[in-house]
């Protein structure tokens, strides 16, 4: 993995958090970016380097989901079984999978396949492999409604 995709990495995972973070306190946007440019992204928390996140990469991830979150839910909703909403998935889960979806609706620098291949690895650090096939599974179908 080149310099580039591990920064790439490392700015889904800290958008994730971020994201997160932003759900459970409701932290102002632009200071929850400040937060993380300054204590977070490459630093050493708790004796765990960060790596070094591509600052602009992550910035957009966390400012366009939450800019587009409505029709991302949507697109995220539609794709969910019968009786399934959003409400019922686990937290961070949502957080991957509107950061997954974001990626593809509006990075189209990104490949489809390296977007869904990135969030599915990002699952797997919190999650059981079966979710993980989840997050495969809901972002391809995704991926096949907003990408040619």
């Amino acid at each position: 993995m080149n310099a580039k995709s591990k920064s790439r990495s490392a700015a889904r995972l800290a958008a994730v958090q971020a994201l997160y973070q932003l759900d459970m306190e409701n932290t102002p946007l632009a200071r929850l970016l400040d937060e993380f440019h300054q204590h977070r992204l490459g630093r050493e928390i708790e004796d765990a380097q960060y790596a070094d996140a591509e600052v602009a990469f992550f910035d957009d991830l966390v400012k366009g989901v939450e800019a587009r979150r409505d029709e991302i839910d949507g697109l995220v909703s539609d794709k969910l079984a019968e009786g399934w909403t959003l409400r019922r998935l686990d937290r961070t889960m949502i957080q991957i999978l509107r950061c997954g979806a974001y990626e593809l609706l509006a990075r189209p620098d990104v490949p489809k396949a390296a977007a869904i291949t990135e969030y599915v690895d990002v699952a797997h650090a919190f999650f059981e492999p079966r979710e993980a096939k989840f997050v495969n599974g809901l972002l391809d179908a995704i991926a096949k409604d907003v990408r040619d």
